[in-house]
């Protein structure tokens, strides 16, 4: 007899560069612009993305900056504020892309006033905390530069959106078209936000993203899980580039709509939230085969044998299933239900349903001492920042001793 070795590592298909680009928000968005909120792409010239990875947050002079008193010591300080010496593109850093930056002022009007920002394939959630909102909601530009700068994960995608892809050694980096996503502000519902799982271009599985209990989900899932698949049939499953892929999805009331949120790689680096990557990639699931080259034959597994058989488990078709229900021999008793996508909701004995983890982002957060020092107003933050700069100062001066001691 011989024995099945052990997995080592998860059984992923390769991903490739080409991958995580069909991901890129600019690369889906024309395809799924109907059914996604309404949101603009701005696309970011090599002198704006060359602000973005710079060191320091310099935010370019706003009309209603007060340039009154000076916040050399912040780090964090507009180009009105000591505009007595120093060069011009240090002063106002968008001299280099004035036409990005007009570009996101209108958008920002023309949206409503209000927008959410995002990269190709993050939003600056982790930045919050700098944030006046505590959120990514932004007014101005200055907003979104801010989040931008402050964000781990926007850094990311500027610098490490390739990492662990099968061919990142040995095939040369494609040029990457950058943009700002500029998303309407609405205030999302967290508990009707869902991730959903595509093997093979079937839907497979799906979950809550937000992991607190929610009870009302639970008399709607057969209907949510259907609005799922039918906007998945319909929009999705042909014409997504790669067989293999999550995407979220928005399902607010009356909960009749669904909205395309975002696409994610078939890949560990994506969260699987309420299932783990092991179960999504061994998971049974019944072939998807095609009725005269056209459609797909729903398959239903059956008590009896008598139909073709994966993976240990028997199925027929829809019409072996009429013409067995004409006959005297068919009996109900043999058809077992319809294989459907498997839903997770948070349920109320759950250990996500309790506060008892770790916060989210919380990786990316701010000691204690900034996040009070923020809370305290702006006369605190800026007293904090000049004491910060002292000890940096006090710390560079005693380096330069010591070098010149050696």
């Amino acid at each position: 007899m011989s024995t099945q070795e052990p997995l080592t590592e998860l059984p992923f298909p390769p991903v490739t560069k080409q991958h995580i680009l069909n991901c890129s928000y600019h690369s889906w968005h024309p395809t799924y612009r109907a059914v996604t909120p309404k949101a603009r792409l701005v696309p970011l010239p090599a002198a704006f993305l060359d602000y973005l990875r710079s060191d320091g947050i310099v935010l370019p002079p706003e009309d209603t900056d007060n340039p009154t008193w000076s916040d050399d010591d912040s780090g964090i300080f507009s180009g009105a504020d000591n505009n007595d010496g120093g060069e011009e593109a240090e002063l106002d850093p968008s001299i280099h892309w004035r036409d990005t930056h007009d570009a996101i002022e209108r958008t920002i009007e023309e949206l409503g006033g209000k927008v959410a920002p995002k990269l190709n394939w993050s939003a600056p959630k982790d930045a919050t905390w700098i944030a006046a909102t505590n959120s990514i909601e932004c007014t101005t530009p200055n907003d979104i530069y801010l989040l931008l700068k402050s964000s781990d994960f926007i850094t990311h995608d500027l610098a490490h959106a390739f990492d662990d892809t099968a061919d990142q050694h040995t095939t040369p980096h494609p040029e990457i078209p950058y943009h700002l996503v500029l998303r309407k502000w609405i205030n999302l519902n967290p508990s009707v936000e869902f991730r959903c799982f595509v093997r093979n271009r079937q839907l497979i599985a799906l979950c809550q993203r937000d992991l607190n209990h929610f009870d009302f989900l639970f008399g709607m899932q057969d209907k949510l899980r259907q609005r799922v698949q039918e906007l998945f049939d319909s929009k999705l499953r042909d014409s997504f580039p790669d067989p293999n892929f999550t995407f979220d999805v928005y399902i607010p009331p009356p909960h009749d709509r669904v909205w395309v949120v975002d696409f994610n790689p078939w890949a560990q680096r994506t969260d699987p939230l309420l299932f783990s990557w092991m179960e999504l990639l061994t998971m049974e699931v019944p072939e998807a085969k095609l009725f005269d080259g056209k459609e797909e034959v729903v398959r239903i597994p059956i008590a009896s044998a008598g139909g073709t058989t994966t993976g240990g488990t028997t199925f027929i078709s829809l019409d072996d299933i009429e013409s067995a229900s004409d006959s005297e021999s068919s009996d109900e008793e043999d058809v077992e239900d319809i294989w459907q996508p498997e839903f997770r909701l948070v349920r109320k004995d759950d250990p996500e349903a309790y506060g008892f983890t770790t916060p989210q982002y919380s990786a990316h957060k701010m000691p204690r001492d900034v996040v009070d020092a923020a809370s305290g107003g702006e006369g605190m933050m800026r007293e904090f920042a000049m004491q910060w700069q002292d000890a940096q100062r006090l710390a560079e001066q005693q380096r330069q001793e010591d070098s010149d001691e050696d």
